[in-house]
C-alpha cells in the first residue's frame, strides 16, 4: 500500500496518478485497466481540489493499494462533508444542453468502477473506490 499526504490541488494529481501507475506496472495491469483507474482518480481528487475546501487550499490522504483481487483507492479530507453518492445520477439520455451542469464525473466513477462506498468519520471524507481485475 502507498499512502500519499499531499495538499488537494491540480498541482499533485500528477503525483497521484503516478503512484498508482507504478503500482498498476507492478502488478502487470492491462493498459485499458490502468486507464479507468487513471480516470477515476482524476475524479476524484479533482473533486476534492476544487470543492472540499470552499475553494480554499486544503489537504488531502490517497491511500492506493494493489490487493490480490483489485485495485482499491481511498480518498480522505477534512473538507466539507460531502457524500457524491447521494446525488442522483444525471439523465445521460438527455443532449448536453438539456442536462443540468456537474454530476457527471461521479457518474463515470460509478460507471467505471466495481464498488464505490462513502462514509465520514471523525472529521474525514472517505470516498472508497475498487476495481477488480480483468
Amino acid at each position: 500500500m502507498v499512502e500519499l499526504k499531499l495538499q488537494a490541488s491540480d498541482d499533485t494529481i500528477d503525483d497521484v496518478q503516478a503512484a498508482a501507475t507504478k503500482l498498476m506496472d507492478e502488478i502487470g495491469c492491462s493498459d485499458s485497466f490502468k486507464v479507468s483507474v487513471l480516470i477515476v482518480i482524476e475524479e476524484i481528487f479533482v473533486n476534492i481540489a476544487h470543492y472540499a475546501y470552499g475553494g480554499e487550499p486544503g489537504d488531502a490522504v490517497v491511500e492506493l493499494e494493489a490487493g490480490s483481487k483489485c485495485f482499491r483507492a481511498v480518498f480522505k479530507d477534512h473538507g466539507i462533508p460531502y457524500n457524491p453518492l447521494e446525488k442522483e445520477d444525471p439523465d445521460i439520455t438527455l443532449s448536453a444542453a438539456d442536462r443540468e451542469i456537474g454530476g457527471l464525473g461521479v457518474f463515470m466513477v460509478k460507471e467505471m468502477s466495481d464498488r464505490v462506498t462513502y462514509e465520514f468519520s471523525d472529521g474525514w471524507n472517505i470516498l472508497t473506490v475498487e476495481k477488480d481485475y480483468e
